[in-house]
């Protein structure tokens, strides 16, 4: 696989890479395993310096870095100084409670004293994707280095240069060689490295093909995994809501980053007794989109990251029927795709499948339990979102709808606060807070007599 930097708003091929060979993927694998034992010897005190530092460094460098973003994978230049930012939120988030969550617990059973135990795994593996270049990364790294372990990773092969920046900034931020390192690598790679004795565990964040692959090796070896995989979130409005916020906020769920998130809202939901006046607004506010150059802050929406990530949404779209706006690619150099909204999108490929691009499918409800009925309907769980100001309804949204994490007016976003992941072919396992940090970690039972 070519590992290079192509310029998405322009198809411009920037940079290639020439990829590490098995002498490099060697010495990476020494490096990790020399550098665990005395990593996770060092204080809570020592790592959560370097965190900090860390966090200090993105934040001097977001400008320069958000850049990088938007020039190996076309996100707006602002969401990617954003993406930046909460990189550097992230990383002060557990260098300030990573102590606190793995705390030995005191627990009372027969034994003069027993207690639980949260201590590090070793040498973890993270295969990571291409949209969120930087946060992706930190969301693993941070909690994983400030729990003791150390990471490799395996960047997404469109993304090299965020990938040796990442490694760059845990460098300068003095975390000891062979704690944190980016291998220019190829997916045909990754079995080897997993089933490698020196690798402890894994995770990765990608699609249902990619997580079952990771699965299966690393199953095969009883290694530990954590799999964030896609999702086809849906989005429901109800009639109690606040039609303006639902509005406004179901078309940044679905277009921020030109589409491509996991969490995106995919699927609309709309009760019969609004959905017209919903329907109208949204279309309308689609066709106001400014879709362009990502550098430049007027714009609300940049290209898609690749010529693939194009090609696939424009397949989807064709095979789902006439859209309300949009359904076209545009006709300039890089990979842009018109914002596009389908209406009466059930059983459409829009409604079934993952869409990694600008395109909301929408339906009618009925009722409540005709919403809930249509949300729960996938073979995706990772967000939901709904909007509605009737307490009871909020009530049933938040118990019935089968998803990792359900936000009541509001799109749904990862917060280094709470955790975050999903059920069903969106993966396993969890991701942030202190189940995150604990995921990585021999949760282990002591007893003294």
């Amino acid at each position: 696989m070519t590992i290079a930097t192509t310029n998405p708003a322009t198809g411009e091929t920037l940079k290639t890479f020439e990829p590490h060979g098995g002498q490099q993927i060697e010495q990476a694998l020494a490096a990790a395993a020399k550098a665990f034992p005395l990593w996770r010897r060092t204080s809570f005190a020592e790592r959560a310096a370097k965190m900090q530092k860390a966090a200090a460094l993105l934040e001097e460098r977001k400008d320069s870095l958000a850049r990088l973003i938007t020039l190996e994978m076309g996100k707006l230049r602002r969401q990617a100084v954003a993406e930046i930012e909460k990189c550097a939120s992230g990383c002060r988030y557990y260098a300030e409670n990573a102590e606190r969550h793995l705390a030995d617990e005191p627990v009372a059973t027969d034994a003069k004293k027993s207690l639980i135990k949260h201590q590090p795994l070793g040498a973890v593996l993270a295969v990571m994707p291409w949209n969120f270049p930087f946060w992706q990364v930190f969301r693993f790294a941070a909690p994983a280095l400030m729990a003791g372990n150390v990471g490799l990773l395996k960047h997404a092969s469109s993304v090299p240069q965020c990938a040796l920046a990442i490694e760059e900034i845990f460098r300068n931020a003095g975390f000891p060689q062979g704690v944190f390192q980016t291998l220019l690598v190829g997916a045909d790679k990754v079995q080897g490295i997993v089933e490698d004795p020196r690798i402890a565990a894994a995770t990765l964040t990608g699609s249902d093909g990619a997580g079952r692959s990771l699965g299966r090796t690393a199953g095969a070896h009883l290694k530990k995994t954590v799999l964030e995989l896609g999702g086809s979130d849906p989005f429901l409005v109800l009639p109690s809501a606040d039609m303006g916020a639902a509005v406004k906020t179901a078309v940044a769920a679905r277009i921020q980053n030109a589409g491509q998130s996991c969490i995106a809202a995919k699927r609309f939901i709309v009760h019969q007794q609004i959905a017209d006046e919903f329907e109208k607004r949204f279309v309308e506010a689609f066709k106001a989109l400014r879709t362009g150059d990502p550098l430049d802050d007027s714009t609300d929406m940049g290209p898609l990251a690749s010529k693939q990530v194009l090609d696939d949404v424009d397949s989807q779209v064709r095979r789902s029927g006439k859209p309300a706006c949009g359904g076209k690619r545009l006709d300039r150099p890089g990979f842009f795709y018109a914002p596009t909204v389908i209406l009466d999108a059930e059983n459409t490929p829009a409604w079934r499948e993952e869409v990694f691009g600008p395109v909301a499918a929408v339906a009618r409800a009925r009722d409540l339990d005709h919403a809930i009925a249509l949300a729960n309907d996938t073979q995706f769980g990772l967000g939901a979102a709904a909007f509605t100001n009737d307490a009871t309804e909020q009530d049933r949204l938040a118990a019935e709808l089968e998803a990792g994490s359900v936000f009541i007016n509001g799109m749904v976003k990862s917060d280094p606060r709470l955790p975050f992941g999903g059920i069903k072919q969106s993966g396993y396992g969890r991701e942030l807070s202190q189940a995150g940090i604990r995921e990585f970690t021999n949760t282990k039972s002591v007893w003294i007599g």
